[in-house]
Parts: structure tokens; sequence; C-alpha cells
């Protein structure tokens, strides 16, 4: 098989997965949201922590604790991390698939928001205009609503933010993840802890298969990034790009299909500015990465997780 071929099939078990989310993360109630949140970043911890041990790398945090300007760097993905999924967990166990489809079909715009804002990027007209239109969406959508779709935005914005932190600091994937876990740990356990000590803890309390889909919440976590970096490694960005709509699809079909969430002509309506937005923004970035590489490059990712 070749690179190519494999990088696809990476990328789309990435997007894939990270799809039929909403569909696992039901499965983990009657949990409470930060209860899950709490045995996700453990578990994700005890899974790349073996995995790392398996590959006999730890040699990074040696490396890591040199940089001492990328702590607090650490610290603020982490931080963003935290907040995105428990935002997500809240949205999919509070009967709000639909929402956090929405913040991850606006998490591209916001990604260029920011380049503006942070790092003073200029941006073009098309980009520009996609901008505005998915403005013009979120006022669509508040009005639907009767509220901003805060959840939505929420996702979005802590979700680019995470983004652009982890392109400063230049972690590989699994070291990223475990640094990460390894900050929110003690937090996430002592939470556990306490919850325990209320009886008011689910695990180990409903069934075993209840039990098992908690310690599972850290390989479901780690495997599809780890996908989403052997795909990065062999794929065009502009096939990278494409694929990232994939997984707010699935989970938006979820939503309306699945679990029978209300689409209301004026929220479709809204939906529709976002995917208007989508297209221009897509149609502008392809054209100017051919105009600059006839050759698609292929998005680099550190040899440690090839």
């Amino acid at each position: 098989m070749t690179p190519l071929r494999l990088g696809y099939l990476f990328g789309l078990g990435a997007y894939l997965l990270w799809g039929f989310f909403p569909l696992y993360f039901k499965l983990l109630r009657p949990a409470s949201p930060p209860e899950i949140l709490a045995h996700r970043i453990v578990w994700s911890l005890a899974f790349v922590a073996l995995l790392l041990a398996a590959l006999r790398n730890v040699g990074f945090l040696r490396a890591l604790a040199r940089r001492r300007s990328a702590l607090a760097g650490i610290g603020a993905a982490a931080t963003l991390i935290a907040v995105n999924w428990g935002t997500y967990i809240y949205g999919v166990n509070s009967d709000r698939v639909v929402e956090t489809a929405l913040g991850y079909f606006v998490n591209p715009l916001v990604v260029v928001l920011l380049g503006v804002v942070v790092l003073r990027e200029r941006l073009r007209p098309a980009q520009w205009a996609a901008l505005a239109v998915g403005g013009l969406a979120v006022v669509v959508l508040t009005v639907d609503y009767g509220r901003p779709p805060w959840l939505a935005l929420t996702l979005a914005v802590s979700f680019g933010g995470y983004g652009l932190v982890k392109k400063r600091l230049g972690l590989p994937a699994a070291e990223g993840l475990f640094v990460e876990s390894a900050v929110l740990a003690l937090p996430a356990l002592a939470y556990l802890g306490w919850l325990s000590a209320a009886g008011d803890a689910t695990f180990g309390r409903v069934s075993a298969g209840h039990t098992a889909l908690l310690v599972l919440a850290g390989a479901a976590t780690a495997i599809p990034l780890l996908l989403f970096a052997g795909a990065a490694n062999r794929l065009p960005l502009t096939a990278l790009g494409m694929l990232q709509y994939v997984a707010p699809i699935i989970q938006l079909g979820c939503g309306v299909l699945i679990f029978h969430e209300p689409m209301p002509p004026a929220r479709l309506a809204g939906f529709a500015l976002v995917w208007l937005a989508l297209i221009v923004f897509t149609v502008d970035a392809l054209r100017h990465t051919r105009r600059r590489h006839p050759h698609p490059p292929v998005a680099a990712v550190p040899a440690a997780i090839r």
C-alpha cells in the first residue's frame, strides 16, 4: 500500500472515530460529565504511558524539563483541552449533539480569526468574506436558540486556542497528550477520590461493562489522535483540511438521525450559512495552495510518532 493511501486510511479512521464519539459518550451515563472527564484524563495518561514505555520513548521528558519556557505552554494547552473535553462531554450528555457538531464546523473559521488577533496575520478578501458569513450564521443561530450558541463557540475557541499553543510547543502527539494529561491528572484523581468518598461515583457500581467503558476512555482518546498523526505525516495539507469535515458531519447525523434532536428551519439556515462560509474558505485555501505549491506539500510530523 502506498504512503498516500495509508495516509487516507489513517485520516479517515481518525475522523470516523471522532465522528462517532457521541455514541460512545452517551454509553457512559449515568456518570456525570465531570466524572467522565476525570476518567478520560486519568486513563489517557495511563494508556499513553504504557505506549511510550513499550516504545522506550521516555527520554523526551528530560529534554522537556530543560525547556522551562515550554512549561507555561503545556499548562495552557492542558487547560484548553480540559475545557474542550468537558464542554463536549456535557454537550453530548445534555442532548445537544447538534450544537457540538456546529462547534467543529465553526472551528476552522475561529482558527483564521485567531491568526488575525493573536498572530497579526493578514487575510485575503475571500477569508474575510468567509468570516463575515460565519458571523451572520452565529447571529441567525442566536435568534433560533434564543441565546448565543455558547457551547459551540466554547468548543471552537478552546480547540482553536489549543491548536495554536500546540503549534508553538511543537510536541509530538503521544508525548503531548502524556504531559497534558499528567498536568491534569492530580486534580482529576482528587475529584474522583472525593466523588467516591461521597458515595456519588459510578465507577465500579453500575456494571462491569460501564466500568470497562470508562477505562477505555483513555484508548478512545489516544487512538484517533495517533491515527491523525500518521495521516498528517503522509497527506498533503489540502487533503487533511478536507478530511476535517468528516467528523462534524457524522456528529450532526448522530444528533439528528439517531438522537432525534430538533433541526427547525431557522437552525438549518444557520448551518447552511456556516457551510457556505466553509465552502468559500476551503475553495480559497485550495486555490492559494495550488498557486504557491504546484505539488502540494506533505504535512510534517515528528519522527517519534511515525
